[in-house]
């Protein structure tokens, strides 16, 4: 995008409505357009203005942030970035925000938010640039628990390990959510901040036939189970016997992320290699790339989510482009290429 990123402001604070536009007008890429102190202001000022992205915050009054965002998705889809706590609360209704296309979040810390200035607005410029190259569409509602048929055949050897980043959650509830119950034992990591992982596995565990969680170290890794990255963690996985096992550490950030994508790439080529399927999904950087090509050296099956369907085609263009990549495919193709490999009876193109 060559000219000013164009931004509305939606917040019924008026003290945020002046932060927010100090932070934002850091950037010399960045133009604050206006400012809305409610969903009914801000309705009209969409239509005036057409900005490129929208900051909308989680709780205000007359409509909250998330009944205007599904409108803003069903009628004039447009990337938003959300302002959020970080209460437990506050992660649950950013997540559904995320599930009904909300490119991505702010998490306001509960304290001191002078002192952490600096880094906030580093981070809402990231994503609202990130936003205003994302491909956002109308909302697709999620139905209720899955109803899938067994696969009928044993996928205990087989691990699937899944990375992703911004317009993660959304994609990967799409293909969790149709998962059969016995599905292959899965490992995930989303970047996400603490807090939010927990709520990220309770609220997918309600719509699938298989059970999700927060990885807890030292847990059994079984078919019909997937394990979610705690924010704050890495999450690998390790060979115990017959069994794999969830590792957890608080070893430094890789490529800028606890829980990082290659962390738990590396770990699965190690202690999986060719018993392993690794999926890298969209997000922002490159962060998996490189796992990701440990993991097809080791002669796992590796799949990236091409650019069509990706919301921010980061993450995989660099998988792809460092020879990572075996089968790119777009989102609703992978899930039944995924069960095509772990039945052995898949006919699959390879690049």
């Amino acid at each position: 995008m060559s000219r000013r990123i164009r931004v509305l402001v939606v917040d019924d604070s008026a003290l945020m409505r002046m932060i927010i536009p100090s932070m934002l007008e850091r950037s010399t890429k960045i133009e604050v357009v206006g400012s809305a102190s409610n969903p009914l202001i801000a309705r009209q000022m969409i239509k005036d203005l057409n900005p490129d992205v929208i900051t909308l915050d989680v709780e205000m009054p007359q409509m909250d942030g998330i009944a205007f965002l599904e409108k803003i998705m069903t009628l004039r889809p447009t990337p938003v970035v959300m302002v959020s706590s970080l209460t437990r609360e506050g992660a649950d209704v950013t997540l559904r925000a995320l599930e009904l296309g909300a490119v991505d979040f702010l998490a306001k810390p509960a304290i001191d938010l002078q002192a952490n200035m600096g880094k906030l607005a580093d981070e809402l410029i990231e994503k609202v640039k990130t936003a205003a190259r994302a491909k956002v569409t109308a909302i697709s509602r999620r139905p209720g628990k899955a109803r899938v048929k067994r696969l009928g055949f044993d996928t205990t050897e087989r691990i699937l390990a899944i990375g992703a980043s911004t317009g993660g959650v959304e994609t990967i509830g799409r293909i969790v959510t149709n998962f059969p119950p016995d599905a292959p034992g899965t490992v995930i990591t989303q970047h996400m901040p603490p807090h939010f992982t927990r709520q990220f596995a309770e609220r997918l565990d309600k719509f699938c036939a298989v059970t999700v969680s927060e990885a807890e170290d030292g847990r059994r890794i079984r078919p019909g189970h997937v394990f979610i990255a705690p924010g704050d963690s890495h999450l690998t996985v390790q060979r115990s016997g017959a069994d794999y096992v969830c590792r957890l550490d608080q070893s430094p950030p890789v490529n800028g992320h606890r829980p990082s994508v290659d962390v738990l790439f590396l770990s699965v080529a190690k202690a999986c290699a060719n018993k392993a399927i690794g999926v890298i999904l969209t997000g922002m950087g490159r962060d998996g790339a490189e796992g990701l090509k440990l993991m097809r050296e080791a002669g796992a099956e590796t799949i990236g989510q091409d650019e069509a369907s990706s919301i921010v085609y980061g993450m995989p263009k660099a998988a792809f482009d460092c020879g990572a990549v075996n089968l790119q495919l777009p989102e609703n193709k992978i899930l039944p290429t995924i069960l095509s490999l772990v039945s052995d009876g898949g006919d699959v193109l390879r690049i």
